[in-house]
């Protein structure tokens, strides 16, 4: 499977290994895009037309997470061992603003698009936790600043977070692996380009179905992701090496 690569994975997660979980994707047919306006609550321009209406679409995010009955699923957890067993780096890269990973036991984790549990002050630009409703009238934690508090996610023309960290590991990698995702948002969708360009690291779509770069990786296999993921780990470890 290797390339003569240095024995690192760097495993790529959309929302496809979350939904077994219980939580609404975003791009599916019926997904959360399908029933709200991103201009509305995706972006800077929508939270500074209407912080309310932004408040109150990311309070039932968070409400959903904190109260609901979400638990890591297989996959998860799989993603986990994997991290803690395999006898070089393994770094996540997910695209998803919850915290199933964190709760599945992964530690190496690069939340590239933010995280729902946590918010930001656009003045002082603390980030803090955060579990309880958000709204207007909230004081930050570090500057005291009130009504300057957001969550702490990238929304549309935003630039993802750890952009270096995540670059530095693909060009680390013999292993990338993308599991759960569209194939459609950038710059996720570019990261097996540019494992490919440098021709030294196997790739590996694990998706419910083909996404729009499927052609790009060297194997793919489809399935929930809670059958897939745990099998791959299996093997993985079981050869202990990418050679």
């Amino acid at each position: 499977m290797g390339r003569g690569k240095a024995n690192g994975i760097v495993v790529l997660t959309g929302a496809g290994i979350s939904k077994e979980s219980g939580l609404d994707t975003f791009r599916d047919a019926d997904g959360i895009w399908a029933q709200v306006r991103i201009e509305d609550v995706a972006t800077p321009e929508g939270f500074r037309r209407d912080p309310v209406r932004v408040h109150d679409f990311y309070n039932a995010r968070r409400r959903s997470l904190v109260t609901g009955n979400v638990r890591p699923n297989a996959a998860h957890a799989a993603l986990a061992r994997l991290e803690a067993e395999w006898p070089g780096e393994v770094t996540i890269v997910t695209q998803n603003i919850d915290d199933l990973h964190e709760q599945g036991g992964s530690r190496n984790l690069l939340h590239m698009h933010g995280e729902m549990l946590k918010v930001r002050c656009d003045g002082c630009g603390t980030v803090v936790p955060w579990r309880d409703d958000l709204g207007t009238g909230d004081d930050c934690p570090d500057c005291a600043a009130t009504g300057r508090l957001r969550p702490h996610v990238v929304w549309f023309g935003e630039m993802p977070l750890y952009m270096d960290e995540i670059y530095g590991a693909l060009d680390r990698c013999g292993l990338f692996v993308s599991i759960g995702t569209s194939g459609n948002v950038y710059p996720a969708a570019g990261f097996v380009t540019e494992v490919r360009r440098a021709g030294t690291a196997h790739t590996v779509e694990l998706n419910l179905e083909p996404s729009e770069g499927a052609s790009l990786f060297a194997e793919a296999r489809y399935g929930p992701a809670t059958e897939l993921v745990p099998a791959f780990v299996d093997e993985l470890l079981a050869r202990g090496t990418l050679d």
